[in-house]
């Protein structure tokens, strides 16, 4: 048997029933219609982002990365819940705006924005981080032509990254923001361009769960955001930290302490440079905010046998939820929590069974020799931590299955 990673604290059971948001799994399937669900759970994500305010400093921000999850109705809810939100299209745009979040709480990252992106932005009135030189040349000359003021701010390519992150995004060559030793002259002719200049983006990496690598990524950003500063010859508005807290999805995963990281971050701030001493931060999170909230419920539609090894075939699959296949982004595959959903909290059977997709690659594994109660035809299993990266960020399109239903309670 292979272990799984550990069950949210939040769910529990009724008879035996697994509950979402105070509801039984069986009858949230009932009410969307079908499976494959996914059911996010919104008083899960008001926790979170309650309990980010009370560790944090008040000099920051909380804004959401809606890549996490983009799914309309909790964007419309987050609206409320965080400072701005963080794109990284202009579909996301599209939806941040629909969402009713403010065109002046927006920023909007990414390597590759077309120029028809830069327009739309800009229109708007939406932050822009600029990855490169030439997309401030761009950015600049699309506003001239469209008789606006944009709002720029430089994204920045750390000398250094975040330790034990699961995926970097700065230090050495990268796709993401310009390299450390030219943001500032990148700022300075935004500048001179007649932009609004609105800081710094600096991110350096995500998904990590040590609290003193995150610490130490936070001052070397403020640190690096400072010199900056200082050689622009300006104030920043906002300095944007990145994000970088982790989940613990896995066996062993120890969940991240952020008190730890609130105390350090609040003397760093208090004692920041001159340069900073009028600016307001930000921190960028997506998925420590919503993963733990959502719960992908798919229907078992066979169980058998081959060479001595039990499958259990379920109607959902890694083109719903491909994080959870360990095909997006993990090197080792390990096993996400799951469940039976109708026999939550029950005594698993003697022999470890592998929950499969219905898709025809062998890559489709949901759970990987897994301890389970006895399973038949008809079960409901419940993957849980599906609240990021899961309906949005998997190839829907594959094999022309349909698209997953989805469910915001509370």
């Amino acid at each position: 048997m292979k272990p799984m990673g550990p069950i949210p604290p939040a769910f529990v059971s009724e008879e035996g029933m697994l509950l979402i948001g105070g509801c039984g799994a069986a009858s949230l399937v009932d009410e969307a219609g079908d499976t494959p669900l996914f059911v996010y759970d919104m008083d899960i994500v008001a926790a979170q982002a309650r309990h980010w305010r009370a560790a944090m400093p008040d000099a920051l921000d909380l804004h959401y990365a809606i890549k996490a999850n983009p799914y309309g109705p909790l964007l419309t809810r987050m609206t409320d819940l965080v400072d701005g939100f963080d794109i990284a299209s202009g579909g996301e745009l599209q939806m941040a705006l629909d969402a009713g979040m403010a065109p002046d709480r927006i920023s909007f990252a990414g390597p590759g924005k077309r120029d028809d992106e830069l327009s739309a932005a800009i229109f708007a009135g939406v932050t822009i981080n600029l990855e490169s030189e030439g997309e401030g040349r761009r950015a600049l000359a699309i506003a001239e032509k469209l008789g606006k003021t944009p709002r720029l701010a430089v994204r920045v390519n750390p000398d250094f990254e975040l330790k034990g992150s699961g995926m970097r995004m700065g230090g050495g060559a990268k796709p993401f923001g310009v390299d450390a030793e030219r943001a500032a002259g990148l700022a300075r002719d935004i500048i001179a361009g007649g932009a609004d200049w609105r800081g710094w983006h600096i991110f350096a990496g995500s998904q990590t769960l040590d609290p003193l690598a995150i610490i130490e990524a936070q001052a070397a950003t403020i640190g690096l955001a400072a010199r900056l500063s200082d050689a622009v010859g300006a104030t920043p508005p906002l300095v944007n930290l990145g994000g970088g807290f982790g989940l613990a999805y896995f066996p062993g995963d120890v969940p991240l302490e952020i008190s730890q990281i609130g105390e350090a971050l609040d003397k760093a701030l208090e004692s920041r440079p001159d340069s900073l001493k009028e600016s307001r931060f930000a921190m960028e999170l997506g998925r420590w905010l919503v993963g733990e909230s959502g719960v992908y419920l798919t229907r078992v539609i066979d169980v058998k046998t081959s060479q001595g090894e039990t499958f259990v075939v379920v109607d959902g699959g890694l083109h719903h939820q491909l994080a959870a296949s360990g095909n997006f982004g993990t090197v080792v595959r390990r096993n996400y929590p799951i469940a039976v959903a109708n026999r939550f909290g029950a005594a698993p059977a003697d022999d470890a069974v592998t929950v499969v997709g219905c898709l025809c690659t062998p890559i489709d594994r949901l759970g990987d020799r897994v301890a389970l109660p006895p399973v038949q035809p008809g079960d409901l299993i419940a993957i849980f931590l599906a609240g990021a990266y899961g309906a949005s960020a998997s190839p829907a399109a594959f094999l022309g299955h349909p698209s997953p239903r989805e469910l915001l309670l509370g």
